[in-house]
């Protein structure tokens, strides 16, 4: 495993990490979470990404007693969670948001669930326009000053609310949001290439991306019709998932999918793996979040890490353009 620090803090993760979305909590057994729980830290990993809202709340309690049950020690490892859409089905209005109220509840019960004392990471899962971004700055602030977060950072929020929030926090000698979550892969750049591009620099910004592989698309199952579906995008009630990872017409993404994946597999490489390899390749990439239904999938998306220099300059280019 290869460690790199969280833009300019002193903490190191895993460039490779683990996250819960989409399979703790409902799609993945709790025998099956432990393995891959126990593969990831075998294998190096040293962060595990949550959330609130990741199988409203379930996805935390089942992260958190299966690391209590692993014993894993806690000075190892890192757990984060993120605070915006609730853990309630329906959540009432002090719920959710990033007032200082659910800033404050949220944390409190992630805590619970995971079964720490403190969060390394907490992020505000999404911009909240009905809750001023001084007042939640404030709220991440006094958490972190209580001990109940090391670091907080956003996730998708676009650049000028990012640089709002340092300018707060400079002007009030407050502690500043340390790292950004955004998606990022082949087939969704922008924002991590171009719109956050000043930042890191600027800022300091880390960045700890998700979905490597577009929720699947870019493992070119979806465009085999032999294959083993169900995919995740093919399962029942994941319509709208499928909308958002599939998007614009034309953006063509199962086309540019389906290129990259015979540019892999010319070059011998599962597609998957290269397209993790390739979120690596971008120094502005802290950790990449692995997800994973089974063991083996995640043993085949850590060989990633052989790959960032097995190719060289040309063929990294040919991928590029097999996608673009």
């Amino acid at each position: 495993m290869h460690y790199r620090r969280l833009g300019s803090s002193g903490l190191q993760l895993s460039a490779l990490s683990f996250g819960a979305w989409l399979t703790f909590g409902n799609q993945v057994p709790r025998s099956e979470c432990r393995n891959l729980v126990a593969a990831a830290w075998d294998h190096g990993i040293n962060f595990f990404d949550n959330a609130e809202g990741y199988a409203n709340g379930e996805a935390e309690t089942v992260m958190g007693d299966v690391i209590a049950d692993l014993r894993l020690p806690r000075d190892g490892y890192c757990v984060s969670s993120k605070v915006f859409f609730g853990s309630a089905h329906e959540p009432r209005p002090t719920q959710r948001g990033l007032s200082r109220k659910h800033v404050h509840d949220a944390c409190h019960a992630a805590l619970r669930r995971l079964r720490v004392d403190a969060l390394d990471l907490y992020f505000c899962h999404r911009p909240d326009p009905d809750a001023p971004v001084e007042e939640t700055v404030w709220a991440m602030d006094g958490l972190i000053r209580q001990g109940k977060v090391l670091y907080w950072g956003t996730s998708e929020w676009p650049a000028h609310l990012i640089r709002e929030a340092h300018r707060i926090a400079k002007a009030h000698h407050l502690h500043a949001p340390t790292m950004e979550q955004p998606q990022y892969n082949l087939l969704h750049r922008e924002r991590v290439e171009l719109e956050y591009a000043p930042l890191y620099a600027e800022l300091g910004l880390g960045t700890t991306t998700f979905s490597p592989l577009a929720s699947g698309l870019l493992t070119g199952k979806y465009a085999d019709p032999a294959g083993d579906a169900p995919a995740r995008l093919e399962r029942e009630g994941m319509g709208w998932l499928k909308r958002i990872v599939v998007g614009d017409e034309n953006e063509r993404r199962p086309e540019r999918a389906r290129r990259f994946a015979e540019a892999a597999r010319a070059l011998g490489h599962p597609p998957a793996t290269l397209a993790i390899a390739w979120c690596l390749r971008n120094p502005h990439v802290s950790t990449v979040i692995l997800g994973a239904s089974r063991v083996e999938q995640l043993l085949a998306n850590l060989q990633a890490l052989t790959l960032v220099d097995a190719l060289d300059e040309e063929e990294w280019q040919r991928i590029e353009a097999a996608a673009a």
